[in-house]
């Protein structure tokens, strides 16, 4: 405001001048003039001041409120890790009960696993041994039986009244107990009984 300063007194001379009759009134016109002008500039001057002063409030306010929110953002950091750490001690519990559980059940598995390879070697060891050689010595007559659901065949012998050696050798099975459904078997005619 040092325009100011300058302004007053200067206008102060021009009027007293003015009323001396030293200056016309024309160059007092141009000074009342001049005078509005800078009345106009210092309220603007004085709106903007105030503007500024509304500004530098709020920005004051905001650097308040920012380190309010500093605190807050160290106090969530300070949870986010809390939580990050329960979270992985959960995770390690969790894995260990899950690892637990599968060896367990591994174990179990294990342990069926061998029963049931037991139980097949048993198996194996009360089957008949499989037959590799088949003779020609059958009768080559007879008739073609398709092996039906539920059949066996030891049942299928039975039905049929043929030997048993004779029908291994005309259908060559190497392991009689593995006949499927829809398979054909030739089945040669039993000999006729000799009567004396």
């Amino acid at each position: 405001m040092s325009f100011l300063r300058w302004i007053l007194p200067a206008a102060l001379t021009l009027a007293s001048a003015f009323a001396q009759g030293s200056v016309s009134a024309m160059d007092f016109a141009n000074l009342k003039e001049d005078m509005r002008g800078l009345t106009q500039k210092l309220n603007e001057v004085s709106l903007r001041v105030e503007q500024l002063e509304r500004e530098n409030a709020n920005l004051r306010s905001q650097i308040v409120a920012t380190g309010e929110t500093k605190v807050t953002m160290n106090q969530m950091t300070q949870a986010l890790a809390e939580l990050k750490q329960t979270v992985q001690a959960a995770a390690t519990s969790q894995r260990t009960e899950i690892l637990q559980t599968v060896a367990m059940q591994l174990e179990k598995l294990a342990n069926q696993t061998n029963a049931a390879l037991d139980a097949l070697a048993k198996n194996q060891a009360t089957r008949p041994p499989v037959q590799t050689a088949f003779s020609d010595s059958y009768p080559k007559e007879g008739v073609s039986y398709t092996v039906q659901k539920g059949d066996t065949f030891d049942g299928i012998i039975q039905k049929t009244g043929a030997r048993r050696q004779d029908v291994v050798n005309a259908n060559k099975l190497a392991d009689p107990s593995r006949i499927q459904v829809g398979q054909t078997l030739f089945i040669p005619s039993p000999p006729i009984p000799v009567i004396k």
